[in-house]
């Protein structure tokens, strides 16, 4: 619907005023940005935005993307206007507050109709690439609006996404870049020279500008960049920070800080509201917002009944369909984990036709490559392979994107070593408990030649410390089946499956359960009791520790080997289960893996009786079968160590 000029600048000032009162009432918050993107993001919501705020899971809806999520009190209000009772006015004045929907930082499940958490800086918008892809891929038609602010610009992530976005042509993506050109400790000018526009025009953008205050500017581009085809839209709109504040707009003063009593009085006597009542609606903005509310409703209403069959909008495979496209492996076989990665991926992915992803320019060597699948290509989004290029930082967010989509899972992949670049979208995984998947190879110092820069030490400990995020290490062909099972059926939050280079032996007794479970017995022979020498290893190690016990229980010695490729699945079991598997009276224990002791520790409980084989070192360039030995990552050595508590 189209508004008249007087009507935006109405709505536009009452969220202006909500907005800084919400900051206030808090004592917390930023209200510069949202004073200043308010003419935009209410053009934007009430002339441009197909999303229904009364069915916020529309399939075909517009995504909106806050990625400055520091400006979520602009968000907030904007859903409360809409009407719907979903965001009360309690809500609005409990900002920030604990228990409340309207948190500092939009989160996604917290509130309906946040697509994606944001608040780390880019994040958000290269979240919107994702969803821009998805957008694509399913067909529907809608777009993806990101509304970012200097700070995103200046984060490397973006600058990734959007040199990426360019390259595919995005043309269901729209960025609104509110260039008001103050940061926290001020002008942009201390650190930043870039011209956005000769940037983004050299990832091959549509770029346009506007004054960011004209609403008649602002539709016009708006419209403009709606329509565009070919390729992904920049929309500079230069701002004020902090617009109609009367001593603190334009300047870093109302950039993370509330403007206060008196100057929010002053912005209401300048915006010509009456500075004694706080939130604050005239009616004819709450009437304004539900005519269009009640506009999008009948769409959505009217696409469904048009789209009763939509393909895209099938159900997830079952377990039992999932676990039966698994390949066997035979023990006895000698397979390299990330062979095995690859060969259960392009089993799995006729029966999960919504798997789709790709590996930073690594596909070959993470063998991640879905065969006969097709690739996503500039302007040709109908392939399921993607190259994201050397852009892990971006890759990992863009997945995150393609996965909250809601129609697809997403995937990325490269060496282990370098998931430090993929960290922070991880992170929002599972705060967002996305179930988007991470494939990391070459998990060890067993990359040899290469050297420390690419053997990793520390990752596994700092993956396993991610709240929500389930990391497996497959001991074998078998365990990887199995970990890419349950990282398929797992729906609310992120999986990481890591990985070898080099060829492992397919063990007996693997266990399905086990898998499911975290960690199961793998080996056990002798006496079961206080006498017994208890292993525990992951990946790569399980096969040695399982001969090291075989030594043992030949000279008659009771030992039990736990393979464990999940440490957080298998603390997450009963403990019954838990005791079952690791009981408290086998007190003698070696722990077998090739990265950092951190976090072992605590399946400690004879301080004098537990031995740890670790990697609490860099590595070196060497062959692998060099470095086993010198590291002590050989039966002999687990053997050896066993020896010691005999």
């Amino acid at each position: 619907m189209k508004l008249s000029i007087d009507q935006l600048r109405l709505a536009a000032d009452t969220v202006r005023c909500l907005a800084s009162d919400m900051i206030d009432k808090a004592a917390s918050g930023h209200p510069g940005a949202p004073l200043g993107m308010a003419d935009l993001a209410v053009s934007l919501w009430l002339e441009h935005l197909n999303f229904d705020p009364l069915d916020v899971d529309w399939p075909a809806r517009d995504r909106l993307v806050f990625s400055g999520g520091h400006a979520s009190a602009l968000l907030y209000v904007l859903y409360h206007l809409s009407g719907t009772g979903a965001l009360t006015m309690d809500e609005l004045k409990n900002f920030r507050q604990l228990g409340s929907r309207t948190a500092g930082h939009p989160e996604r499940g917290l509130m309906p109709g946040v697509e994606v958490t944001t608040g780390p800086l880019g994040q958000g918008l290269a979240m919107g690439a994702g969803l821009a892809l998805a957008a694509k891929k399913s067909g529907f038609g809608n777009k993806t609006w990101v509304f970012c602010g200097d700070g995103d610009m200046e984060e490397g992530v973006s600058h990734e996404a959007c040199s990426w976005a360019g390259a595919m042509k995005l043309d269901s993506l729209v960025v609104i870049y509110d260039s008001n050109g103050i940061t926290i400790e001020g002008s942009t000018a201390l650190a930043m020279a870039d011209d956005a526009r000769k940037r983004f025009e050299s990832y091959g953008w549509k770029v346009f500008e506007t004054d960011g205050h004209d609403f008649a500017a602002i539709r016009k581009v708006f419209s403009r960049a709606a329509r565009v085809q070919g390729a992904p839209v920049l929309v500079i709109a230069k701002t004020d920070i902090g617009r109609g504040a009367p001593t603190k707009a334009c300047s870093a003063d109302c950039h993370g800080a509330p403007l206060g009593a008196e100057e929010t009085a002053g912005l209401k006597r300048n915006l010509g509201f009456d500075p004694s009542k706080s939130f604050y609606v005239p009616e004819e903005v709450y009437g304004v917002f539900k005519k269009r509310t009640s506009a999008m409703h009948r769409l959505s209403k009217r696409w469904a009944k048009e789209n009763v069959s939509c393909a895209c909008c099938s159900g997830a495979p079952s377990r039992d369909a999932v676990y039966a496209a698994l390949p066997a492996y035979a023990p006895g076989a000698s397979v390299a984990t990330r062979s095995a990665c690859g060969e259960v991926m392009n089993a799995l992915a006729p029966v999960v036709p919504a798997l789709v992803g790709g590996s930073a320019d690594l596909g070959p060597s993470n063998k991640t490559v879905l065969k006969g699948m097709g690739d996503v290509a500039p302007g040709s989004f109908g392939g399921r392979n993607i190259h994201f290029g050397i852009r892990e930082l971006a890759m990992s967010a863009i997945v995150n994107g393609i996965t909250a989509y809601g129609f697809f899972r997403g995937y990325a992949a490269t060496f282990f070593v370098f998931s430090d670049y993929c960290k922070p979208a991880i992170r929002l995984a599972a705060l967002m408990k996305t179930p988007s998947i991470y494939i990391f190879s070459h998990d060890s110092f067993y990359v040899g030649e290469d050297g420390p820069t690419h053997e990793p030490v520390e990752h596994l400990a700092s993956l396993r410390v991610i709240p929500g995020l389930v990391t497996f290490r497959p001991a074998d062909a078998n365990e990887t089946a199995f970990a890419w099972a349950e990282a398929i059926l797992r729906t609310q939050g992120p999986s990481a499956i890591v990985t070898t280079r080099q060829n492992v032996p397919v063990l007996e007794n693997v266990s399905r359960e086990g898998v499911a479970r975290g960690g199961y017995v793998i080996y056990e022979s002798g006496a079961q009791d206080s006498t017994t020498v208890l292993f525990i290893a992951t990946g790569s190690e399980v096969a040695i520790a399982v001969e090291a016990a075989k030594r043992l229980a030949g000279e008659g010695r009771g030992v039990r080997v736990v393979s464990m490729p999940s440490v957080g699945l298998f603390l997450s079991q009963s403990c019954d289960y838990r005791e079952s598997v690791v009981p408290e009276t086998m007190g003698r224990r070696v722990i077998v893996e090739a990265g950092v002791r951190f976090g072992w520790d605590r399946f400690r409980v004879d301080i004098r009786n537990t031995r740890f084989v670790t990697m609490d070192r860099f590595g070196e360039s060497a062959p692998c079968k060099v470095l086993a030995k010198e590291f002590g990552f050989t039966a002999d050595n687990v053997y050896a160590v066993a020896k010691e508590i005999v």
